[in-house]
């Protein structure tokens, strides 16, 4: 699905991502962890176009992608989700939504979907964004993803700073795209319960190169704890 290969990217003068290699399986999801600074961010924004990379390649379906800005990535399938819960605050949640469906065929489907997986949102789709908790908005912020039909989707940190409870909502949610295939997620998480429940495949960043990678699951969370502690 997506291969991000040899890259090297950063700001200015300065190197935050060298040499790194990542791959996403088609409907499955690959996770990135590693300490603050590490280079997770950087690396979603390479991958979205926010980015360019100053070597290396990106590639979706095969189809070297290095050089399309964002909107061509959008149309091609991949949506994402920034850290930070963000949202149009002095919209409504019922606005924040409509605005993303707006001049798509399948809008009104893709919001009813939407609040489905996010019921919580129906029940605060008059109150504006700005008012809602910091999780209520991360659920806002998945949703308003979702609505563009990704097959691919890029998540950084979507259960950062948010009360348990919400976080076993989003974990859920994450688990059941990811179970009926058609989707494709790229994980950044510091939870790594949470990472290795979801992922097949997981990559571990320190100071911006792989020091570690392997196959997802439960059987896999201690080592990857392991590593993390070093």
């Amino acid at each position: 699905m997506l291969e991000i290969t040899d890259v090297r990217a950063g700001y200015d003068r300065s190197s935050v991502l060298h040499d790194v290699t990542v791959a996403v399986p088609k409907d499955g999801v690959a996770a990135v962890l590693g300490h603050n600074g590490a280079g997770k961010s950087t690396l979603l924004r390479v991958a979205m176009g926010l980015l360019r990379p100053k070597g290396g390649r990106v590639l979706l379906d095969g189809e070297d992608i290095t050089r399309l800005a964002p909107h061509q990535r959008v149309a091609r399938g991949m949506a994402y989700v920034p850290q930070g819960q963000q949202s149009f605050p002095h919209l409504t949640t019922a606005e924040n939504l409509q605005l993303v469906a707006d001049g798509r065929s399948n809008g009104k489907e893709a919001v009813a979907e939407a609040l489905d997986l996010f019921p919580v949102l129906r029940e605060l789709s008059g109150r504006r964004a700005g008012l809602l908790s910091g999780g209520q908005r991360q659920q806002l912020a998945i949703a308003r993803a979702l609505i563009t039909s990704p097959r691919l989707l890029l998540l950084d940190e979507p259960t950062e700073g948010i009360q348990p409870s919400v976080v076993a909502e989003i974990e859920e949610t994450v688990l059941a795209l990811s179970r009926r295939g058609g989707l494709s997620v790229l994980l950044v998480e510091q939870h790594v319960g949470f990472a290795m429940r979801a992922a097949q495949r997981y990559y571990i960043l320190e100071a911006g190169r792989v020091t570690s990678s392997g196959e997802g699951g439960a059987q896999a969370e201690g080592a990857v704890r392991e590593a993390l502690s070093v």
